[in-house]
């Protein structure tokens, strides 16, 4: 188990996505997104909501509470 940023990385790379490419479709800037891969910032409940449903995994998974289904 990580903690947010790292699993918001392991994440995106399973899927085999750019980081520009997960900002996209998450609806946020591609510099705001990388804050948020590096730990320099932390997401909003909607966001971290809205990446916990893109990457189909449990906010408990997302934040390092239980670990990923991967």
């Amino acid at each position: 188990m990580g903690n947010f940023s790292e699993n918001l990385k392991t994440c995106r790379k399973r899927r085999g996505e750019s980081q520009e490419v997960v900002a996209v479709h998450c609806g946020i800037s591609y510099g705001t997104y990388r804050r948020y891969e590096k730990g320099e910032r932390e997401p909003t409940l909607s966001m971290f909501c809205t990446f916990a449903k893109y990457f189909e995994v449990t906010l408990d998974q997302l934040a390092g509470w239980a670990p990923l289904p991967f």
